[in-house]
């Protein structure tokens, strides 16, 4: 059904707005990181695809005969296999095992933008950059991240990052370095970003 997994380098752009689908990306190593950007150039981070998860740029893409209107970056390094549309088609047909694998994987990515739409409309500013800082620290103490990312992350601008950040600092939670963030108190903000 498809080719050898082949690893692809950490920064690759895998597929920009505009783009034609080339198939369906089945993700065995690393981290996909899918951006939308605003014509004032402004971007958000969509989500991220994992091991065994879906990207429903692809998936709508394939589905619904379209280009990308996203873009897809390898965060890290990847271990990836293309599975061309007509091979993705047909196992979407015939193959119940993997048509049960994509629905299932697409019904948790959906799942997960409720939670991004919840959270942005829902939730105040400093609990979204608690989770944002917890999420990219990844079970560590430091962020290297700048605040036009970290803006990217939270579906907000910079200038909002850096206030919140300031404040932050101020209460303890936070050191503010060039290009970092360093977690001084991770407890404080994983009770933030539960409770905000």
């Amino acid at each position: 059904m498809s080719g050898a997994p082949r690893p692809i380098p950490a920064g690759t752009v895998l597929f920009r707005a505009g783009d034609p689908c080339r198939g369906f990306v089945l993700l065995h190593e690393g981290s996909l990181r899918v951006t939308l950007t605003a014509a004032n150039g402004r971007e958000v981070v969509l989500y991220r695809v994992a091991p065994g998860e879906v990207c429903l740029q692809t998936f709508s893409c394939l589905v619904e005969g379209r280009d990308y209107s996203a873009r897809g970056l390898a965060e890290t390094d990847l271990l990836a296999e293309v599975i061309p549309s007509a091979d993705f088609h047909r196992a979407m047909a015939d193959d119940e095992a993997f048509r049960a694998r994509v629905f299932g994987a697409v019904a948790q990515r959906f799942a997960d933008f409720e939670r991004l739409v919840e959270d942005v409309a829902l939730t105040g500013f400093p609990a979204r950059l608690a989770r944002a800082l917890l999420r990219l620290a990844r079970g560590g103490n430091s962020v290297r991240a700048t605040h036009e990312q970290l803006a990217g992350e939270t579906a907000s601008g910079r200038a909002v990052v850096s206030r919140q950040l300031a404040r932050f600092a101020e209460e303890g939670l936070v050191e503010t370095l060039r290009g970092e963030i360093r977690l001084c108190d991770p407890g404080a903000l994983a009770r933030l970003a539960r409770d905000g």
